[in-house]
């Protein structure tokens, strides 16, 4: 296995085995065992003479050559105690009191198993309307999230991952501009990320200077209008502060969403490229593009044959999970086997970029995305395909809007997923993001200052002669080649970084990754500090524009 220091220490500090006093229970081939063992076993719900030992195996060597790998949960999780293995839920807050509790007493289940929660909090009744049942006012959904966020900090994730939460308001909430502005101050509800749920039909009103009405949601009653520009304004104006909120086109979402019969889409996971049901939960696993290239006399090329392969075995693997999982509540087992969706996605695009020798920010990369996508899309696709002829399509395939085509196993199959601390343990670049600078020191989990060097930017600067400390020094402080004497000028072009990168060409990946993605991908878009209020609506606008 070819792990980096910095890969061993994350495991060693998150992932390994520990009992009771703290003392490591297992090393890095036994984590891997541990989970590739567990995760086999889910064969024996179809076939009880399944060869659960040849599948583990497979699954074992798919990790532990890096090509593959699971969320953290899986990897904490799989074959322990406590046994919950997904990474992302969304949990329903309904306009009572009893029901906001219940929440956060779920929420809180999940968080002390590894879990992110994302919440919708559109159905709760505006500040100041009144409540029968006491005779008082409600207080909002504003007041409500700081509940929400103060049993997170609580909980804080059995000390290996922090609590994380989305919280969505809809824009036609009468409250929406108090939840706009509600992180004006950074050290409120400081365990949330938020996006304000965008309609059509509030884009178009932005795009016509109209205004649109504010819906009391116990009510169904109009209780104002806002001018649309005015609120995607402010909505611009605190992004462009502080980087929240967020956008979610809802409308889109629900438009996509393959189980209508079972819901509404109202929410998504922490990082926004889960949208789920309520009470649903996903498995997300990410495949290592930098593990699937082959090389010939010094030239790249991804190797589609083994892309192929490992795309076929981590659908296996995924689809798995659901049936070894412990779910942290009935309601979720139940509503996650009734759609049975999984989230397949990549790490290592930006160094499969640099292999390839394709800038991040330039058309090429554009189609290079949207041909890798695609593959692993159709591909999974048919993996899904296969298994449901053995194992059955997902039980409420009859009725969903897949129900015309060929049974199939999962309702959806692909996301792309941030892969935090999965692509350190890989050694690659996260998600379909750029890399953020060619060399930097990282902390990780109390501060422990891990520096890092890209270690294909090393290799061809050595082997292009310009790795002497004096340019490796200036590249640290700027975190970029560019512009920095002595490294050639095709090598600048190549090796782009985040800020080199314009928000456009951000966007533009983004858009081409989600068009063969069937849930969401979490991207990154990085301004510089001189960016305007007009940069961050020209993001907005163009996300729009490109679906």
């Amino acid at each position: 296995m070819q792990l980096s220091e910095n890969a061993q220490k994350v495991l060693e500090r998150r992932y390994l085995a520990r009992d009771m006093d703290g003392r490591l229970m297992e090393d890095i081939p036994g984590m891997f065992r541990r989970v590739a063992d567990h995760v086999a076993k889910g064969d024996l719900a179809f076939d009880p003479q399944a060869d659960v030992q040849a599948l583990s195996d497979r699954f074992y060597a798919m990790m532990t050559n890096l090509e593959f790998m699971p969320n953290s949960p899986t990897l904490m999780n799989a074959g322990r105690p406590l046994g919950q293995l997904s990474a992302c839920f969304v949990l329903p807050v309904e306009d009572s009191m009893e029901a906001i509790f219940d929440a956060v007493k779920n929420a809180a289940l999940i968080h002390k198993s590894g879990g992110g929660t994302g919440f919708s909090f559109s159905r709760l009744r505006p500040e100041g309307a009144s409540v029968k049942s006491t005779g008082g006012v409600a207080s909002g959904p504003v007041s409500f999230m700081k509940v929400f966020n103060a049993a997170t900090e609580a909980v804080k994730q059995g000390g290996t991952r922090r609590g994380a939460n989305m919280g969505i308001l809809r824009v036609d909430h009468p409250d929406i501009l108090s939840f706009i502005r509600c992180k004006q101050d950074t050290t409120q509800i400081t365990n949330f990320n938020l996006s304000v749920g965008i309609t059509e039909d509030f884009m178009h009103a932005v795009e016509q200077g109209e205004d649109y009405a504010l819906i009391d949601p116990s009510t169904q009653k109009e209780t104002g209008r806002l001018n649309a520009r005015e609120v995607f304004d402010l909505i611009v104006d605190m992004a462009w502060n502080n980087g929240e909120p967020g956008i979610i086109f809802l409308d889109r979402l629900n438009a996509d969403n393959p189980v209508p019969q079972l819901g509404e889409i109202e929410s998504t996971n922490p990082c926004g490229e889960q949208p789920l049901l309520p009470y649903e939960s996903c498995n997300l696993g990410s495949i290592n593009l930098n593990a699937i290239l082959k090389e010939t006399d010094g030239k790249y090329a991804l190797d589609l044959d083994k892309l192929g392969q490992v795309v076929d075995l981590a659908v296996h693997f995924l689809d798995n999970v659901i049936e070894v999982n412990e779910y942290p509540l009935p309601e979720i087992k139940r509503m996650t086997r009734e759609s049975r969706k999984i989230g397949l996605g990549v790490m290592g695009f930006a160094d499969l970029l640099f292999k390839l020798k394709i800038p991040y920010n330039s058309d090429k990369a554009i189609e290079t995305a949207e041909i890798i996508m695609k593959f692993i899309d159709d591909r999974s696709k048919q993996a899904s395909r296969a298994l449901a002829k053995v194992r059955g399509p997902f039980p409420a395939f009859a009725q969903s809007a897949l129900a015309k085509g060929e049974p199939i196993r999962n309702a959806t199959t692909t996301t792309i997923a941030p892969t935090g601390t999965i692509s350190i343990i890989c050694g690659a670049s996260s998600g379909v993001e750029p890399l953020f600078a060619l060399a930097f020191v990282r902390n990780v989990m109390d501060n422990d200052a891990l520096p890092e060097v890209n270690p294909y930017f090393q290799q061809v600067a050595e082997q292009g002669g310009f790795h002497t400390p004096e340019i490796m020094r200036a590249i640290a402080r700027r975190g970029s080649a560019r512009g920095v004497d002595g490294v050639p000028q095709d090598v600048q072009e190549v090796f782009v970084t985040a800020h080199d990168i314009s928000p456009e060409y951000h966007i533009r990946m983004q858009a081409a990754f989600q068009k063969y993605v069937d849930n969401a991908v979490s991207k990154t878009v990085n301004f510089a500090h001189d960016a305007t209020r007009e940069d961050v609506r020209e993001v907005y606008t163009l996300a729009y524009a490109l679906g």
